[in-house]
């Protein structure tokens, strides 16, 4: 197994330095800091492993994040309740904190395959809905049937929690699927 690339996205230097620090023990990982207020580096976001970022900047980038909760982890300064992401609170003692972000990154190490990959098929109808086209424009496109393409957007949208059209259109943008 290769090395698992982690992406710590935050404005806070000092987040950024206190979490990698954490994750100096764990073997066979590569810490790359990405500024919380840039569009997530070289505009290939998804060659990481594992998000570590903020709640700020979680919320401000929410569509980037929801798909990408079960490798986001969220570092808090409070209880965040029932969240389907993954956290850690600041205030919890070092061991725990290690504890936590340790237990993380194994798990994102002994997952198979991502969840969120989409077939040719279903980028092609993504990038077609982000385009602003209709279902009945989308299949005659691509010739298939209307029903066709409804199975193609409940696909997508269980695949990436995303159900909105303008959810769907910010992820095609951030993947680089809108030209």
């Amino acid at each position: 197994m290769g090395s698992l690339n982690i992406a710590i996205i935050t404005n806070n230097t000092l987040t950024y330095l206190g979490v990698k620090l954490l994750l100096r023990d764990i073997p066979s990982v590569a810490v790359c800091r990405i500024d919380g207020s840039s569009a997530f580096g070289d505009g290939n976001p998804d060659r990481f492993d594992v998000l570590i970022t903020d709640v700020s900047t979680c919320i401000a980038h929410i569509d980037f994040f929801l798909p990408r909760r079960s490798k986001t982890m969220i570092i808090a300064d409070t209880e965040i309740g029932d969240s389907s992401f993954a956290h850690i609170d600041t205030r919890w003692s070092v061991d725990a904190l290690s504890g936590k972000l340790a237990d993380f990154v194994e798990l994102q190490q002994h997952s198979t395959s991502p969840q969120t990959e989409l077939s040719q098929r279903e980028i092609e109808v993504l990038t077609l809905v982000a385009s602003g086209k209709i279902n009945k424009e989308i299949a005659d496109a691509l010739q298939i049937s209307i029903n066709t393409v409804l199975t193609h957007r409940k696909n997508i949208s269980a695949k990436l929690g995303i159900k909105s059209v303008s959810g769907l259109s910010v992820y095609a943008m951030m993947n680089g699927y809108l030209k």
